[in-house]
């Protein structure tokens, strides 16, 4: 199919929304993929600049989720167009990415009105470990907004929790001290506390995926066990099965920013990791809707752990809050309690990053607040990367 993008039939109100998808693609190169991924920088800065193309865009994709910037530029690199790997270098290049998006436009608008955007990180579980391997067990594990499902397998992987360095964009370098906290080769706990010191390895040795995490806090808060897991459940709107459907893994592998080789090394290796498992029970639906009926199936002598990570930002307030008082009214009302394992930005849920005690904070806005039932327990690295305990004691986590 070929588009005349100087003529989408685009006028008044719809002019505008050509704007505002202008003001998309300039906030994403700037605010989001700036210093992580070049190749999506520049696509997108060029995509702003290109008034035709926004156009196309906004008259040819329904406004919202539709019109995410990593939404269209993963799916070119899906359908394998010029560039897929690194992106454009140069305006002849974006021309060429250009041309090709537009004369395959039919494909194009097609595998995004079909897919969405859904990372599945599985280096976050290197900060969840802590809170799950201290919890009663046996655990079953329900996960809100799992994606593939690889935050289910947290006993599949191998964990290396070291001494962090300097906050950096994960929340910790690997270098240098952490001078606030006064950490030297000898820190207030007793340990080796120099940038890079191994604090706690646990896991399958045998894993394919090895995660390494840098730390601050108390080392009576790393794990020194694995949680035992009974029972394994997730909810999506759009549950993917890289293991089973080589066609998903190809789109969470194109979901990979160009340039982040590390994070399409454990995408591909946490997912031989999960290969021989039994698979999760995956429910395709809404998070509030589905929660119910799938948090009943857990077994009653199991400790059930409602968890999620990054996820909650894609809801509007009003469906936060309530999804935090559904939550909290089905592990009162369940025999034995469970517990509720957040993990997300401090903007999402912010009545529990406004009750944290007080901690050193870095200057970093993408760092996420840990909380279980409510309670804010460390900052984490949205990548799983870096996880700093906010108290120097353990959490509550008898049964509820």
């Amino acid at each position: 199919m070929v588009v005349n993008v100087g003529n989408t039939g685009n006028t008044g109100r719809a002019a505008g929304n050509a704007w505002g998808v202008a003001e998309r693609y300039r906030e994403f190169s700037w605010r989001e993929v700036r210093g992580r991924s070049d190749a999506h920088e520049e696509l997108s800065a060029r995509i702003s600049q290109d008034a035709e193309f926004c156009d196309l865009l906004s008259g040819s994709l329904p406004a919202g989720d539709k019109q995410q910037p990593e939404l269209l530029l993963a799916t070119v690199r899906y359908l394998d167009g010029p560039h897929a790997d690194m992106g454009p270098r140069g305006e002849a290049a974006y021309g060429r990415w250009r041309e090709w998006t537009i004369r395959h436009w039919d494909e194009v608008r097609a595998v995004i009105m079909q897919r969405a955007v859904q990372t599945n990180e599985p280096a976050r579980c290197a900060t969840l470990l802590p809170l799950l391997a201290r919890l009663p067990q046996p655990l079953a594990l329900l996960e809100a907004g799992t994606s593939a499902g690889l935050a289910l397998h947290p006993d599949r992987y191998r964990y290396r929790y070291e001494a962090g360095g300097p906050y950096g964009a994960e929340g910790y370098g690997t270098g240098g001290q952490y001078a606030a906290e006064g950490y030297g080769a000898d820190g207030p706990y007793g340990e080796d506390r120099r940038a890079g010191a191994l604090r706690a390895e646990v896991g399958a040795p045998e894993s394919p995926l090895v995660l390494t995490c840098h730390t601050g806090g108390a080392a009576d808060e790393l794990p020194d066990r694995m949680p035992q897991i009974v029972w394994r459940g997730g909810i999506d709107l759009d549950p993917l099965d890289p293991v089973s459907e080589p066609d998903d893994l190809r789109w969470l592998q194109a979901l990979v920013w160009p340039g982040d080789g590390e994070r399409a090394a454990r995408l591909s290796a946490a997912v031989e990791a999960v290969r021989p498992a039994p698979r999760p029970r995956m429910v395709r639906g809404d998070l509030i809707g589905e929660l119910p009926a799938l948090a009943a199936e857990a077994p009653p002598e199991a400790t059930l752990v409602i968890f999620h990570s990054a996820v909650l930002s894609y809801l509007p307030p009003a469906r936060r809050e309530e999804f935090a008082r559904l939550v909290r009214s089905l592990l009162d009302g369940r025999p034995g309690g469970g517990h509720w394992v957040s993990n997300e930005h401090h903007s999402v849920l912010p009545w529990i990053t406004a009750a944290a005690p007080h901690a050193p904070r870095p200057d970093d806005a993408l760092l996420l607040t840990l909380a279980l039932d409510g309670h804010p327990v460390a900052l984490t690295g949205p990548y799983g990367r870096s996880l700093h305990s906010l108290s120097s004691g353990t959490a509550d986590t008898s049964g509820r």
